[in-house]
C-alpha cells in the first residue's frame, strides 16, 4: 500500500484538492481582476468587455480641455503616501517590537505564555473597534488632550485626526503584533552560549547585540517586516476613520472606485498595480534570502 501512494501519480492526485482551492480562490479571482482592469467603463458604472488601456492611462494622465494629454500626479501622490506610511509603519513596528520580543523571550515559560497571549489578545477584538478607539483618544477634547490638560502641559491641543500622523499611529497599533510574534520566535531560538561567549571575550552589550543577536534574529525581523509591510499597503480602515477620508491610501482609493465612483476598471487597475508592487517586493526579498543562504553555505 505504501508503494502505491509513493508513485508520482498518487502524489499529484493527493494535491488536487489544494490545486482546486488555489484555482477557485486565487487564480480565477486574480484573472477576473486582470480582465476588468483592461475593460471599458460602462455608461452607468460597472464595465463592458471591450479591451482598453484607458484605466492604466488614467493613473498617470488626463485628457485636457482641448483634447491633449496632461500629466496628472494625483494617483502617484497617493501611491507615494502609501509606500511612505507603509515603510514608516514597518520601521516603527520593528523598533518597538524588538525590545518587547526580547523581554518576552527571557521570561520563564509560564510568564512567556501569558505575555504571548497578551500580544495576541487584540486579534480577539474587531479591527473596526480597535481603530475607532483611537478616534476617542486623538480626537478633539479626547483622552490625550484631557490628560495633557490635567497635567497643565497644554491649554488647547485640538484634534490630531485627519492627518498622516493619526494614520501612522493607527497602522502601527494595528499591525505591531504581527511583528512581535516572528521576532520573538527568532530570538527564542538563540543559543545563549553564544551570548555568554561574547561576554567572556569582553564584548560589550552593544557589540553582542550588533554581532550576535541582530544577525541571528534577522529571519524573524524579515518575516515580521513582510507581514507588516504587505497588509499596510492595502489598509482601508485607518485612512477612512483616522484620516477622515482626506488623506487617502491605495486601499480606500480602490474601495472608492468600486463603490461610489463606480469605475470598476480603474479600481481593478489600481489593484493590479498594488499586487505587482507586492510581488516585486516579495521576489526581491526572496532572491536576497537565497543569496544570503548561498553565501552561508559556501563558507
Amino acid at each position: 500500500m505504501m508503494r502505491r501512494f509513493s508513485k508520482p501519480g498518487w502524489n499529484v492526485l493527493g494535491l488536487m484538492p489544494a490545486y482546486a482551492i488555489m484555482l477557485l480562490t486565487l487564480i480565477i479571482p486574480i484573472g477576473i481582476v486582470v480582465v476588468v482592469s483592461f475593460s471599458t467603463r460602462g455608461p452607468y458604472g460597472g464595465f463592458d468587455y471591450v479591451f482598453s488601456l484607458a484605466s492604466y492611462k488614467q493613473l498617470l494622465f488626463n485628457d485636457g480641455w482641448t483634447g491633449e494629454i496632461e500629466f496628472n500626479p494625483q494617483y502617484l501622490i497617493i501611491v507615494g503616501r502609501t509606500l511612505l506610511l507603509s515603510s514608516l509603519t514597518t520601521i516603527l513596528c520593528l523598533i518597538l517590537s524588538f525590545p518587547v520580543a526580547y523581554f518576552i523571550a527571557l521570561q520563564r515559560p509560564s510568564i512567556k505564555v501569558a505575555l504571548v497571549y497578551l500580544v495576541t489578545l487584540p486579534f480577539w477584538v474587531s479591527m473596526i473597534v480597535r481603530v475607532y478607539s483611537w478616534i476617542i483618544i486623538l480626537g478633539n477634547d479626547g483622552v490625550l488632550e484631557k490628560t495633557l490638560r490635567s497635567l497643565h502641559l497644554i491649554d488647547d491641543m485640538g484634534s490630531l485626526l485627519s492627518g498622516n500622523t493619526a494614520m501612522l499611529i493607527g497602522l502601527v497599533y494595528s499591525y505591531i503584533p504581527l511583528m512581535i510574534l516572528p521576532v520573538f520566535a527568532s530570538i527564542e531560538k538563540l543559543d545563549h552560549n553564544l551570548l555568554e561567549a561574547s561576554h567572556d571575550l569582553y564584548g560589550s552589550r552593544w557589540t553582542t547585540l550588533r554581532r550576535i543577536i541582530l544577525p541571528l534574529s534577522a529571519p524573524g525581523m524579515i518575516a515580521g517586516s513582510i507581514l507588516v509591510f504587505v497588509p499596510t499597503l492595502g489598509a482601508v480602515l485607518e485612512p477612512t476613520l483616522l484620516g477622515g477620508g482626506k488623506q487617502m491610501m491605495m486601499g480606500n482609493l480602490i474601495q472608492m472606485q468600486f463603490g461610489g465612483a463606480r469605475n470598476w476598471p480603474l479600481g481593478a487597475a489600481i489593484a493590479m498595480v498594488l499586487m505587482v508592487a507586492v510581488m516585486i517586493f516579495l521576489i526581491l526579498q526572496g532572491l536576497r534570502s537565497m543569496r544570503i543562504e548561498a553565501l552561508e553555505q559556501s563558507r
